[in-house]
């Protein structure tokens, strides 16, 4: 059983989650049937984290799913080709929020103890 709102693994019954302390909602009063939690849906936004000048062509690649390295041959194509391409590319730069970053998650070394 998860928890709807924090998307934590709770054990089966729980009434609460024990890492958020959010209620559960049973689902016609089964225990453990929790009601399904809809995906959060997809924004268009610059990727913080794949760009090569500002992150638009990272961002669109993210949001259809596609190769972030597809979408930029695209966009160089519709730039020599259509000549719109740089503009659009711009007003994106400017119009687009920028994604949150990931947390980086990074094992340090325990901290050296003092030798008395």
């Amino acid at each position: 059983m998860f928890c709807p709102n924090c998307q934590k693994e709770i054990a089966d019954g729980s009434k609460f989650c024990y890492n958020c302390g959010a209620q559960q909602t049973l689902v016609g009063g089964v225990p453990g049937a929790t009601a399904p939690v809809a995906p959060a849906p997809k924004r268009l936004m610059r990727s913080s984290t794949d760009k090569k000048i500002a992150g638009v062509c990272g961002g669109l690649a993210d949001y259809f799913d596609l190769d972030p390295t597809i979408v930029r041959v695209v966009w160089l194509l519709a730039i020599f080709f259509g000549g719109t391409g740089l503009l659009i590319y711009i007003i994106l730069w400017i119009a687009l929020p920028v994604a949150p970053a990931m947390p980086a998650y990074s094992v340090s070394a325990p901290a050296p103890t003092a030798h008395v």
